[in-house]
């Protein structure tokens, strides 16, 4: 028998760890069992490179409850360790035997799936554990050793008893940490974190049912059989050539059973240089509120889960996607809860964007009408790509699209040859027309249609962000909405019509419309339209309504605060109306007609709220009495 002290670098440790080290106690069951798959990942490769003198087998990892003795066990095959080594693995804390195993192995190791960089992750156990047994025997012919500590920088070490190869971890559950002892718990923490440990995970036994025979005669017969819990080689660890689209239909069910649609398409990631990466990214379908579309995307490290915050890794436009990322080059902390900061991270960002730039090409390449259908339910990642990631950017003019309100689908280019075709000169801006809501901008829609003019459905919630990109990109260009100031100017130009207004009668009808339209809100704008247009139109300043939108949309950005309402008062001179209020001798009742027309624009603008909603549909039922 030996005794002495556990050599630690910190005084006081286990406070520490108890306190401090992890974010979250039940950590802890993560970490042994992950230093059991490293264990049994350890002996397959000196199995594998002729080291180890024994038979491999099938090893598994055993997770057992004792409720009445208030003990948790965690069983592994692994190569165990003598008592030397838990003397230099154990008592010295911090040495991670995963590093020196691989330092030493660097060169043969690389394919072997270890784990390593483990560390403290032994003594988490002490965060639920009052006392912590190790019963282990080596895989080399040496004697089993058992280890006792209750916490404190004392323990024992003597010889074991084991007679199998592989370690035994006895957590002695502390009174306030029972919950460890339920088995429902410990089932939710075993399909949390280790759902796809490369090592099979028994935990209890499950009855299966089997047909003995034929006909009449045939006979049930049940047995109790090894309960698995987890998928020990889940689809990113497979080449995508070994696999179908229904194998990642179902993989995608497996990482989320409560999702009952299926994916729109999937990325699958393979690399090994410069850095290692696998994993499956899935576009699901996806509504307006980015922020409930987070924390989708689960990152592992050699199949053992970290998190689902990978911002940082995956790039901030994809977070919305789900999926799995692992790699064992993103750096960890203790707790494996936090990046540090590193290069690779950043590499491994790009590379992610680049990859999925290159699928998205390849899917518009080789089935456009798929694609466009499938607009809809992808538009709000790409456009946040655009926005976010210059490197995206200039991949995705290739193959995101524009959609008009007539259901077609356009590319950037298609988009700019259709607008030259329709631009009398060549040498201004190419202006482009979008609507971000068929039914309330309807009739400005069909005023720009009936003048030629394509007109895109742009109505995403960072829309105004998204042109404001485009036109800082393509100084000929510029966007402006169908209900805006801009297209007033526009189809004056193209219509060249003739007022029936003489001059004198227009600046009349403009000092009449003046004293009755409120100034604090509307500019009067008297333009020459087609007689059978709108004879009042409400129109926005097209500068005003971006920034007012932007300011909504980015969280009070550029510090504007609560933006003015001002609109303008398009008012048709064609339209018979105007020659009705010009020539309308009762003040009185030429007052009502313009009020009751700024009113009627106002509601198809949906601007005609509250009390002034009220008052005009009482004038509208006096006037029809």
């Amino acid at each position: 028998m030996s005794s002495g002290k556990i050599n630690v670098s910190v005084e006081n440790i286990f406070p520490l760890i108890k306190k401090f080290l992890y974010s979250d106690h039940e950590i802890f069951l993560r970490e042994l069992i992950s230093n059991a798959t490293d264990a049994t990942s350890k002996l397959k490769h000196l199995c594998n490179i002729g080291e180890a003198k024994v038979e491999y087998g099938n090893p598994m990892i055993e997770v057992k409850i004792d409720k009445e003795g208030q003990k948790l066990h965690i069983i592994d095959q692994g190569l165990g360790m003598t008592a030397e080594e838990v003397e230099k693995y154990i008592n010295q804390v911090a040495f991670s035997g995963a590093e020196e195993f691989l330092d030493k192995y660097k060169d043969a190791a690389k394919d072997a799936g270890i784990i390593g960089h483990f560390g403290l992750g032994f003594y988490s156990a002490f965060m639920v554990a009052a006392k912590v047994e190790i019963i282990t025997k080596s895989y080399k012919d040496e004697p089993a050793a058992h280890w006792t500590c209750d916490g404190s920088p004392e323990f024992t070490l003597v010889a074991g008893d084991k007679s199998d190869r592989g370690t035994e971890i006895i957590l002695h559950i502390a009174d306030d940490s029972t919950e460890f002892l339920e088995e429902h718990r410990i089932k939710e923490l075993l399909t949390k974190y280790n759902k796809f440990m490369p090592i099979p995970i028994k935990f209890g036994t499950r009855t299966e049912t089997e047909k003995i025979g034929e006909g009449d005669d045939a006979k049930e017969e049940h047995k109790e059989v090894d309960n698995i819990i987890n998928n020990p080689s889940p689809a990113w660890t497979k080449q995508p050539s070994e696999l179908k689209d229904e194998d990642y239909k179902s993989f995608y069910h497996e990482l989320y059973p409560m999702q009952f649609e299926e994916p729109l398409f999937h990325i699958h990631l393979n690399v090994d240089y410069p850095f290692n990466l696998t994993g499956i990214l899935y576009f699901p379908k996806l509504s307006n509120d980015l922020q409930l579309q987070k924390d989708k995307i689960q990152l592992y490290q050699n199949q053992v889960y970290v998190t689902d915050n990978v911002e940082g890794i995956v790039p901030e436009f994809l977070i919305m996607l789900k999926g799995v990322i692992d790699s064992p080059d993103i750096p960890l902390n203790v707790s494996r809860s936090y990046l540090q900061a590193d290069g690779n991270v950043k590499k491994i960002s790009n590379y992610i964007t680049k990859k999925v730039s290159e699928k998205l090409k390849q899917l518009f390449n080789e089935n456009r009408a798929e694609f466009e259908a499938k607009w809809n339910d992808i538009k709000i990642v790409l456009e946040y790509g655009m926005l976010s990631e210059p490197k995206f950017y200039e991949k995705a003019t290739e193959f995101f699209l524009y959609p008009t309100v007539d259901s077609s689908f356009l590319t950037f280019e298609e988009l700019k040859e259709k607008i030259k075709e329709n631009q009398t000169d060549k040498d201004e801006k190419l202006v482009v027309l979008y609507a971000q809501n068929i039914e309330a901008q309807h009739t400005y829609i069909e005023q720009a249609k009936a003048k030629g003019y394509e007109v895109l459905l742009l109505d995403s919630p960072i829309v105004s962000h998204l042109i404001q990109k485009l036109e800082s990109e393509n100084e000929k260009l510029t966007f402006v909405r169908v209900d805006s100031d801009h297209i007033d100017k526009l189809i004056k130009k193209e219509n060249n019509l003739i007022s029936a207004l003489s001059e004198d009668d227009i600046t009349k009808l403009k000092t009449v419309l003046e004293e009755v339209v409120p100034k604090e809100t509307y500019t009067v704008q008297l333009e020459t339209m087609d007689a059978n247009a709108m004879p009042f139109m409400i129109t926005q300043p097209e500068f005003m309504r971006r920034m007012k939108e932007m300011s909504a949309t980015g969280g009070g950005m550029f510090g504007m605060g609560k933006m003015p309402e001002m609109y303008n008062l398009v008012v048709n001179t064609n339209n018979v109306l105007a020659n009705n209020i010009l020539s309308e001798s009762d003040k009185e009742k030429q007052t009502h007609l313009i009020k009751h027309a700024l009113d009627l624009a106002k509601l198809s603008q949906n601007l005609l709220r509250g009390e002034e909603l009220t008052a005009f549909v009482k004038r509208s039922f006096e006037t029809m009495n």
